[in-house]
């Protein structure tokens, strides 16, 4: 049985999701990347080792005595949910302890908490602070959070003139994720005259120096300007892809799906698009709902399947996701039977509540 949407429902939504042209996601992409303060400051400072079961008492106690090293293992443990349950407000305690005592990782740590509203009340101008006390005690990276703020005004005076020269102090001195923002800057004429082939020059930067964002970029910068699915685009989206990064995923498992002699196995456009959804891509759930409903790329034919993938998708994209996928969510209720579509309601929650936390660590899902 195969259930066709409306028209124009379907192909907008389809649209969405890059299934039937040529994405245009290039470019609002590059627009995204400039929202997201370097997701890698969530991500790098827990690579403290995590205090085992068994010494998660002692690291309290030495916490609590002002080891600055075991606050931000606390800190980390209470952010990953290791060997305690997960609690982001003690885990914004412990850093900006840490922070406070002066360690600038921890400074960068917490900056990212105030400007996301992660276990404490949003706040800007807080965060941006912590961002320059990072940056005054010499790390590089938190350049790049700085310079995000002076871009947008976040918490700052609106400057991209100044963005672009903390970025180029980080790019020089071997950031990669630096060098990529400069591609934005250059390729948008933000701070900047515009100029692509500069745009294009940080981003090999950028790929050079194994940025997975960078290695994304500049494989849809090739892409749209030769116009062709050269062997370069697809070995740098795989390569942004297996270093983690959520849109390469997406990207790549979509031309995959249309062209599957790009694959290099047969389940790889799905392992990547179930691998992107699981970090909450609402459009890499919506188009395993499309392969679902209409058994495309080896995905064998299944409408509950289908609802499962769509009903996931709304909920990680919002309105958005849910105002596209109206119709096919409508005509799929109407065609299972009430159990069934419980029965998939409660495994969509169960999914859900076991991706919440890589979701909000990728920043890909809708926000509340």
């Amino acid at each position: 049985m195969t259930l066709i949407a409306h028209s124009g429902a379907l192909m907008s939504f389809q649209r969405a999701v890059g299934i039937m042209t040529v994405p245009d996601s290039w470019r609002t992409s590059f627009v995204t990347a400039l929202f997201v303060l370097v997701i890698q400051s969530v991500i790098c400072l827990p690579q403290t080792a995590f205090a085992r079961a068994s010494d998660i008492s002692r690291t309290q106690s030495q916490a609590e005595h002002g080891s600055v090293a075991q606050e931000i293992e606390l800190g980390a443990a209470y952010l990953g949910g290791k060997s305690v349950p997960r609690d982001e407000r003690k885990a914004a305690y412990w850093y900006e302890k840490a922070a406070n005592a002066g360690d600038p990782g921890a400074q960068q740590q917490i900056g990212y908490f105030y400007q996301n509203g992660i276990g404490v009340d949003r706040d800007p101008e807080r965060a941006a602070r912590w961002f320059e006390r990072a940056v005054a005690g010499g790390l590089i990276s938190a350049k790049v959070n700085l310079g995000v703020a002076y871009v947008w005004g976040s918490g700052v005076r609106k400057d991209p003139g100044f963005a672009v020269q903390l970025f180029r102090e980080a790019a020089n001195k071997g950031n990669g994720t630096a060098a990529c923002y400069l591609g934005v800057m250059y390729s948008f004429g933000m701070g900047v005259p515009k100029d692509a082939s500069e745009g294009r020059h940080w981003f090999e930067a950028g790929a050079k120096l194994h940025d997975a964002m960078a290695q994304f970029n500049l494989a849809m910068t090739l892409f749209k300007q030769d116009n062709l699915m050269s062997k370069d685009v697809i070995e740098l989206l795989r390569d942004s892809a297996h270093a983690g990064y959520v849109r390469a995923m997406h990207q790549l498992g979509l031309f995959i799906v249309r062209d599957p002699a790009l694959a290099a196995s047969p389940t790889e456009a799905t392992d990547l698009l179930e691998e992107a959804a699981a970090n909450g891509s609402w459009q890499s759930s919506a188009l395993l709902g499309i392969l679902a409903r209409d058994g495309r790329a080896g995905v064998t034919q299944n409408m509950r399947v289908a609802y499962y993938h769509f009903r996931i998708a709304s909920l990680q994209g919002g309105d958005s996701a849910t105002t596209l996928l109206a119709s096919d969510l409508h005509l799929l209720t109407s065609e299972l039977a009430a159990d069934s579509i419980n029965s998939v309601d409660a495994d969509v929650t169960a999914w859900m509540e076991k991706h919440k936390q890589r979701c909000w660590l990728t920043s890909e899902c809708a926000k509340d």
